[in-house]
């Protein structure tokens, strides 16, 4: 068997693999359009380099490893007519993500971006506008592996956590758990409302005006899944028009933002450069997917770990 990494691994890890699987040969090249793929069973990839032109050169390809969450940039529609498996690493974010959330929500609730402003201005004010993270609510919007995993933490803070899905089906470290057509009328409940949605279908522009004049003037809506959940116009419009209190943004309908967006001007934003995943841990993890999946391939289970459904992106 022949598996092809499209990003480079340590040697290390390397010599791990080869040592797990002596028969499997592994090589890299990130060079997919000009070199010839045609042997390859399997590649690893983040899943950008993967286009149409690939996957007509990659005759031999019956498994995409794709070491990201998020699948949406890929041809889905000629993967699955191919007949080709995809899978991912969903839940990989889980800690750094979930850890990125609480820190941006401490922050604000101890007022610590204040604190460190007068620190740069040698000033000394015990007046600094603070509130405690006990006794709100949270409402996830996708309360899968990361979803859960910040609901788990709020609630060791004493936070009420209502998750929305599609279903309504429980999910793990929620109090409760609602549908989307449902969560307008939640919202008016939520301190914060934080998102952890992929990019699908039933998912872009899925919060319109209605959504956020639902919401209390106070709340912090906080997006870490994918920026074109709502348009940036109707974002700035509700922090302009204090329709909420204060938005935490990892992720943009278009990025990078553009110098001359609104949003690094408002006072009420806080924006970070999808940054929340990152860890110097990801490609260890990944590799831990990839090694179960592919004990599993090679003895011929079919129900690989985090397998997607081309179809529904997801």
């Amino acid at each position: 068997m022949n598996v092809l990494f499209t990003f480079k691994i340590k040697d290390e890890q390397l010599k791990n693999l080869q040592s797990r699987f002596p028969e499997v040969h592994f090589e890299y090249n990130k060079e997919l359009d000009e070199s010839p793929i045609d042997k390859f069973e399997v590649i690893v990839t983040y899943g950008e380099d993967i286009n149409t032109s690939v996957l007509e050169k990659a005759t031999s390809l019956k498994w995409l490893m794709v070491a990201s969450a998020g699948v949406e940039k890929m041809p889905l529609s000629e993967i699955a007519e191919r007949g080709i498996v995809i899978s991912n690493v969903r839940g990989i974010h889980k800690t750094p993500m979930a850890e990125s959330v609480i820190g941006h929500i401490l922050s604000l609730t101890r007022a610590l971006p204040s604190l460190y402003d007068q620190q740069k201005r040698k000033e000394w004010n015990t007046r600094v506008k603070q509130t405690e993270l006990r006794g709100s609510t949270a409402i996830i919007l996708g309360p899968g592996a990361i979803g859960s995993e910040i609901g788990r933490l709020l609630q060791a803070f004493g936070v009420r956590t209502i998750g929305c899905n599609q279903s309504g089906r429980p999910a793990e470290s929620m109090d409760e758990t609602i549908q989307f057509d449902n969560l307008i009328d939640r919202l008016p409940d939520a301190d914060y409302v934080i998102s952890i949605l992929p990019s699908t279908a039933e998912t872009k522009g899925l919060l319109d005006e209605r959504y956020f004049k639902a919401m209390k003037p106070t709340a912090t809506f906080m997006n870490f899944g994918r920026g074109d959940l709502v348009k940036e116009s109707i974002l700035v419009d509700a922090l302009k028009n204090g329709e909420i209190g204060h938005a935490v943004l990892d992720v943009f309908e278009k990025e990078p933002i553009l110098v001359d967006s609104e949003l690094w001007n408002l006072s009420n934003v806080s924006i970070s450069p999808h940054v929340s995943s990152h860890s110097g841990k990801y490609i260890e993890r990944a590799l831990e997917f990839f090694i179960e999946n592919l004990e599993k391939w090679q003895n011929g289970d079919g129900e690989l770990v985090n397998l997607v459904d081309p179809k529904k992106g997801y």
